[in-house]
């Protein structure tokens, strides 16, 4: 099949010249493929992970472990997503000159939202593939959302809201 730009094209929705490496609180969601309920189950108003979901979480956390310039703030993993809130550092790199996007020539940029979000959904989809034996089945969706949270007020309310998703589930 040839591309075709009318047909086969995918509205980005990050800011145009934004660096995602930036010290900043970033909203992270998720979506397992087709949004299918595969890491767990809400019962009483409690999530209840699976294996897959536990496989989730514990690379969740793992990501701010791996990177001294990444924290991990609050985080849901759902039935069939993930929220969670990343917040980067201030590195002392001079960011000055950079390209303010996420690859340079084709390369991702070292703990930029996008790689850290990539490098998350290639581990946890290999680790899940591993464990049901269906090697290469496609476990997330292939794009993600992220909100550059701009204000400790916003910060609250995205808290509340991770919290309250799993209430209105």
């Amino acid at each position: 099949m040839t591309y075709n730009p009318d047909k086969h094209h995918r509205r980005s929705i990050r800011l145009k010249e934004y660096d995602y490496s930036r010290a900043g609180a970033y909203f992270i969601t998720i979506c397992t493929y087709n949004k299918e309920c595969i890491l767990g189950n809400v019962t009483n108003s409690e999530m209840k992970l699976n294996e897959y979901g536990v496989i989730v979480e514990n690379e969740w956390v793992k990501t701010a472990e791996i990177r001294s310039n990444v924290i991990i703030d609050k985080y849901m993993v759902m039935p069939n997503h993930v929220h969670g809130i990343i917040i980067i550092l201030d590195d002392d790199r001079d960011t000055e000159h950079r390209v303010p996007t996420f690859e340079q020539f084709g390369k991702p940029t070292s703990n930029s939202i996008p790689t850290i979000i990539r490098s998350f959904k290639t581990v946890t989809k290999k680790r899940i593939n591993e464990t049901r034996k269906s090697y290469g089945k496609p476990v997330w969706q292939p794009r993600f959302y992220e909100h550059i949270i701009r204000n400790r007020d916003e910060l609250d309310k995205i808290r509340q809201y991770i919290i309250d998703n799993l209430l209105q589930w």
